[in-house]
């Protein structure tokens, strides 16, 4: 084994003897994506996986494998491009499906997404899906936009399936060539996990005694990276002329200062931290719901999206939601009813949406209750995760079957689809 690799198997993940039981390869670059996939594991585990999870060293690569269930493979993946570190990563993730030898992969987040199907085609991993979160080219320019956009066609054409997290994914990637249409699939309405309704839901909350909010005081959230692409610049000025007409308004950050390409200067940092009537954590929150519940309106003025589960969370807290029309956040929202749809980039709009809401406390509660109501009926973690594994389970079924050797794999019961060439 390589130096920089390295296996941390967990007492309940230990392979199973039965040669049945198919084993799943789930990568990712960053080790904080691993928030990203709670449940998701644990609910392909239940489905009768055995699940390795793949991603850069660190405490959360450790911590969500032991707590859903799975092998953790920490391998080192630079989320900038560096040509280099790269090349070997690539190496390290071809030498670890060789060892590994899976039945199936599942990689997402661009950088792992394009070095991990590579390798797994070279491996010639029986079924390989491409986890499309979102298109990092929308927020680059020129030559990066070019490149980073081909290395989506190529993680595309070297997987089986391209699973989209939401339907203006799966259209954008259909209109820039990212993908063929007999690869694009989409699992019920979107979203990567779904949202554990009973936990993200209306109650009492500590959160505004703790950071010193008035109870009537109306506080403005939002939950994610703190970066430029989640339009963080524009919801801080923005906010600065809400205060104008709701001078005891409140901003409440639940999030970090992201250090990735996209994060904001010091002296942004600095302007949020030292700003009277903005709150933020300053780190990432283990548990948001308690913070949901200590807002009146929530903001996620982003530039790109995959399908922002955050937005899902808030509606399922039973509070209406302002978000941009940018691929993959326009699905979050039922505009009109459950939230308001803007442009992004928009400082203005971001204003003019949220006094619309703050003045009106009747509107904001029928979109609350409308919104739980929606994200409850389609958004479910039990019915989105189901909805995975029963697509796994029949990738696995049918690719066995088409290589003549039978499956004694049954997984759960699902209508029979083919994705594209093997």
């Amino acid at each position: 084994m390589h130096a920089s690799e390295s296996i941390s198997p967990h007492p309940t993940t230990e392979p199973r003897v039965d040669h049945t039981s198919p084993h799943i390869v789930v990568g990712i670059t960053d080790a904080q994506t691993c928030l990203n996939l709670k449940g998701r594991l644990r609910a392909l585990g239940e489905a009768g996986f055995r699940v390795t999870l793949v991603a850069s060293p660190g405490k959360l690569l450790d911590q969500t494998a032991a707590e859903q269930g799975a092998r953790a493979v920490a391998l080192p993946i630079h989320r900038k491009i560096a040509p280099f570190s790269d090349l070997v990563s690539l190496v390290r993730l071809l030498r670890m499906l060789r060892r590994l030898g899976p039945d199936m992969t599942e990689f997402s987040t661009p950088k792992a997404g394009l070095l991990g199907t590579i390798a797994a085609r070279i491996a010639r991993v029986p079924v390989r899906v491409y986890m499309l979160r979102g298109f990092k080219f929308e927020g680059a320019t020129g030559w990066k936009r070019r490149l980073l956009l081909a290395t989506e066609r190529v993680s595309a054409a070297c997987a089986h399936v391209v699973l989209c997290n939401s339907q203006s994914m799966r259209a954008k990637a259909l209109e820039l060539g990212a993908a063929p249409a007999a690869k694009l699939a989409l699992l019920g309405n979107g979203s990567t996990n779904g949202v554990n309704v009973d936990h993200f839901s209306p109650g009492q909350s500590h959160v505004r005694e703790a950071f010193g909010i008035p109870r009537d005081a109306p506080v403005i959230g939002f939950v994610g990276r703190l970066t430029r692409d989640k339009g963080v610049p524009e919801l801080v000025e923005s906010f600065e002329e809400v205060l104008k007409i709701v001078p005891d308004a409140r901003l409440l950050l639940v999030g970090w200062f992201d250090s990735a390409e996209d994060g904001l200067s010091p002296l942004q940092q600095a302007c949020i931290c030292s700003h009277p009537r903005i709150h933020c954590t300053g780190r990432r929150v283990e548990d948001p719901a308690p913070y949901y519940r200590a807002m009146d309106i929530f903001v996620l003025p982003t530039w790109r999206e995959g399908f922002p589960n955050v937005v899902l969370e808030a509606g399922a807290t039973g509070i209406p939601v302002v978000t941009t029309e940018s691929t993959g956040s326009r699905d979050s929202v039922i505009p009109e009813l459950t939230g308001l749809l803007i442009p992004p980039g928009s400082p203005l709009a971001i204003t003019e949406s949220v006094l619309k809401l703050l003045r009106d406390p009747q509107r904001r509660s029928r979109m609350g209750t409308a919104a739980r109501n929606w994200v409850c009926e389609n958004f479910s973690d039990a019915q989105v995760l189901g909805q995975v594994a029963h697509f796994y389970s029949t990738l696995v079924r049918e690719e066995r079957c088409r290589r003549g050797g039978g499956s004694d794999f049954r997984g759960t019961e699902q209508s029979s689809t083919r994705f594209g060439p093997r």
